[in-house]
């Protein structure tokens, strides 16, 4: 049967905001659950339907996820007074144990090469023997492990030109390591870490506005941290929301990066990303002996570029610094017959405390300074409570990991996620008062 968009679109939404991801799940629903037979208006598609419809429509999920964001803005459940961005791992599906090294994918090829090629020549040293002996039949198992042989081999250079392709849009300049690693299943996947987690995923990011945790913003990084997700928050914020005018923009430490302050600063917007603890000026005097002295210690002064020391001095660019990251370091001389040497590397080798930064570090300064005020701290105080709620109802909803693979794939999947947790919220606000169904009802017919 031909099933109508609207109705497996309905399906799909109202599934993944009550936690059912399977096609063969929600088909099964559809035909059990009460709640699935009236949106399904008892007439349930198969899981391939589902499935196939969930694979070959990426974009029309993407304006899904935007005409749910314009609905917020039309029923005022988001303003864009205040927006937090924050990101979290998904896993992806694949497993770590289907994955390959590149040192291991180039010792691979080459054995399976050598095997083919033994094989090719046994089967042709057979052949006539074979056409003499069996006519029509083979009686010969070569064949078969050729192919398999040849599929494996397909497989693996076929990874293995992903590998290459990633690693020279990443670090175009340098040498593959042997140890980076691929998945078969997922090459778009990358292994990430965190608090003991270790597995393929991927780093989706959210923009969540203050006023109801509506997600005005989202999409999918494949990096394992967030210090370049600025500006393509900013660059989906924008596709979701035209002309869109943030007032106050909050972001936790991970953000904390120079890319990031510069893209922000590049945008003239109100943010307040919180400091690391090198960056946070000390609260204790700073003549106690036991307290090892951190970057806020030491003054930058822009005009010279040059860091002053505790000591009152001069800490200028080491020559042998790289383009990309600056070392400021002082006399050496100087640094062996100061008082405070000990408290600055904890090392009696060292010569003295190198401090390292990039060319952002203005920037630095300037956020450092603004999140010292009182103003900021409160302001940053809330982030906690608009962008991490979001992903804590996501993942207790279920949806811990993507169904699907790729990218391209798991970035529709993720703005269908992102789509249901709106639509739950627009249900809570009808529910609350916050807004009449009717008004909701004329706001969905005039789009």
């Amino acid at each position: 049967h031909a099933y109508p968009p609207k109705l497996i679109v309905a399906i799909l939404i109202y599934a993944y905001s009550h936690g059912v991801f399977s096609s063969r799940e929600i088909e099964r629903r559809c035909r059990q659950d009460l709640a699935f037979m009236y949106i399904s208006q008892m007439n349930c598609p198969n899981f391939r339907v589902l499935g196939d419809f969930r694979k070959d429509n990426l974009s029309f999920f993407h304006d899904c996820f935007k005409q749910s964001v314009k609905l917020a803005m039309e029923l005022e459940l988001a303003s864009l007074g205040h927006i937090s961005l924050d990101g979290s791992k998904f896993k992806a599906n694949s497993s770590k144990h289907k994955a390959m090294s590149y040192g291991r994918l180039k010792l691979k090829e080459a054995e399976l090469s050598a095997e083919i090629d033994d094989l090719i020549e046994k089967a042709s040293q057979c052949d006539q023997e074979e056409n003499d002996t069996y006519k029509e039949a083979s009686g010969y198992s070569i064949p078969e492990d050729l192919q398999f042989k040849e599929e494996r081999l397909k497989k693996i250079r076929v990874a293995k030109k992903a590998l290459e392709e990633r690693e020279k849009a990443l670090n175009p300049d340098e040498p593959i390591d042997d140890k980076k690693q691929i998945s078969f299943a997922d090459h778009d996947a990358r292994m990430m870490t965190k608090k003991g987690y270790c597995d393929y995923s991927y780093n989706a990011q959210i923009n969540v506005d203050a006023d109801h945790q509506i997600i005005v913003g989202q999409h999918i990084s494949q990096h394992a941290n967030d210090v370049q997700e600025v500006e393509p928050a900013l660059q989906a914020l924008t596709e979701a929301i035209d002309d869109a005018v943030v007032g106050m923009w909050s972001m936790d430490n991970g953000y904390f990066s120079g890319p990031n302050l510069h893209a922000v600063d590049e945008h003239g917007i109100d943010s307040y990303i919180a400091t690391d603890r090198e960056e946070k000026p000390a609260t204790d005097d700073l003549e106690d002996s036991d307290r090892k002295f951190v970057k806020a210690d030491f003054t930058y002064e822009i005009e010279s570029d040059v860091f002053i020391c505790p000591a009152g001095e001069q800490m200028v660019t080491d020559p042998a610094s790289k383009a990309k990251r600056k070392s400021y370091r002082a006399n050496k001389d100087v640094c062996k017959k100061c008082p405070y040497r000990f408290r600055c590397s904890g090392s009696k080798k060292s010569a003295g405390r190198v401090i390292r930064t990039d060319k952002f570090e203005v920037a630095r300064q300037a956020m450092t300074k603004k999140m010292e005020t009182t103003e900021a701290k409160s302001i940053y105080e809330r982030r906690k409570v608009i962008a991490e709620p979001p992903f804590g109802q996501i993942k207790n909803s279920g949806f811990r990991g993507f169904n699907l693979r790729g990218k391209e794939k798991v970035e529709a999947e993720f703005s269908l996620v992102c789509t249901a947790h709106n639509f739950k919220k627009f249900v809570k606000a009808v529910s609350t008062g916050s807004v009449r169904l009717e008004d909701l009802e004329k706001v969905k017919k005039a789009a």
